[in-house]
């Protein structure tokens, strides 16, 4: 069964961040817990743990800003 990736909400006042990065390929393997990906809101830069271990799906590119629970991979 595939885990979707959300864009977490990281603090009170976040709404939207942009994905700055993906610390994982597409089709890369990954294990839950590992650095997943970084994103950036008003306040700061935040690295992003993996829920899940398997096979990334990315779903939205980099340098795009996203709502708060915007999917934006999965895993499988």
């Amino acid at each position: 069964m595939a885990t979707d990736i959300i864009l977490p909400k990281i603090g009170f006042s976040m709404n939207d961040a942009v994905l700055a990065e993906w610390l994982v390929a597409n089709g890369g393997e990954i294990k839950e817990g590992d650095p997943l990906y970084t994103i950036e809101s008003d306040k700061s830069t935040q690295e992003i743990e993996s829920p899940a271990s398997g096979m990334l799906e990315i779903l939205k590119p980099v340098g795009e800003t996203y709502d708060v629970g915007t999917v934006l991979g999965r895993i499988a």
